[in-house]
């Protein structure tokens, strides 16, 4: 009697056993993870947002103060220190060389335009680049009569030519008296879209011996120009 009752206890013994081990291994194969539910994110205002959704950055924040653009002068690589400039109405911004140029903010329907820093002497030609939204005609409207106008002024000028650098858009390019002097003047101009239904309208104007100076470097700044939504 003791004999299988000893046997009892030895087989219940070994069975509890048993299941100690199995629940054991089962919790060593399979450790509690932490939940991979992604917790629901928080905008700066308190506002929930949807996993992986992006808040609109302020202008301030989508574009750097500053910027080292490379400018081919001559065919040699020159680094230069831009710094961020808005539109007058900030459905533009363009980064601009200021330790040679300052932008003035157009008044009124005048656009704006950047200029040399230091005046030049009366007697050299413009050199400006003026940048003018134009909000209610397109662009292949408004390049026949941006064409028409420029040729009453430069008689030679070529004929358009669609491009994709520096800016996406129509160029237009003419220069004085056939380019016969160094101070002759130079028009190098460019109509492209404004994301809508409307153009903006860059013109360039510097002289012939200036193409390889300000020519260059106005490219350079255009290459930064980039269209944005108004403030």
């Amino acid at each position: 009697m003791m004999k299988k009752a000893l046997l009892l206890f030895l087989f219940a013994a070994a069975a509890i056993l048993l299941m100690l081990f199995s629940f054991q291994s089962d919790m060593w194969n399979n450790p509690l993870k932490e939940s991979t539910q992604p917790e629901e994110a928080l905008s700066t205002e308190g506002n929930k947002v949807e996993a992986g959704e992006k808040e609109k950055a302020p202008l301030k924040e989508n574009f750097e103060e500053e910027k080292e653009v490379v400018v081919q002068i001559e065919g040699t690589e020159e680094k230069v220190l831009m710094h961020l400039n808005k539109g007058k109405d900030c459905d533009y911004i363009i980064y601009i060389d200021e330790e040679r140029y300052k932008m003035v903010s157009g008044e009124g329907d005048k656009p704006d335009a950047i200029t040399t820093k230091e005046e030049l002497p009366e007697n050299f030609p413009e050199v400006s680049m003026t940048i003018e939204h134009v909000p209610d005609t397109a662009p292949e409207v408004l390049v026949e009569e941006f064409e028409a106008e420029l040729k009453a002024e430069f008689p030679d000028l070529q004929e358009v030519e669609q491009v994709a650098k520096p800016v996406q858009g129509y160029q237009l390019h003419g220069i004085a008296n056939g380019g016969q002097q160094g101070n002759d003047p130079v028009v190098h101009a460019y109509v492209i879209s404004n994301g809508q239904s409307g153009s903006f309208v860059i013109t360039e104007r510097y002289f012939l011996e200036a193409a390889e100076g300000h020519g260059a470097r106005f490219y350079a700044m255009l290459t930064e120009f980039h269209i944005v939504e108004p403030e």
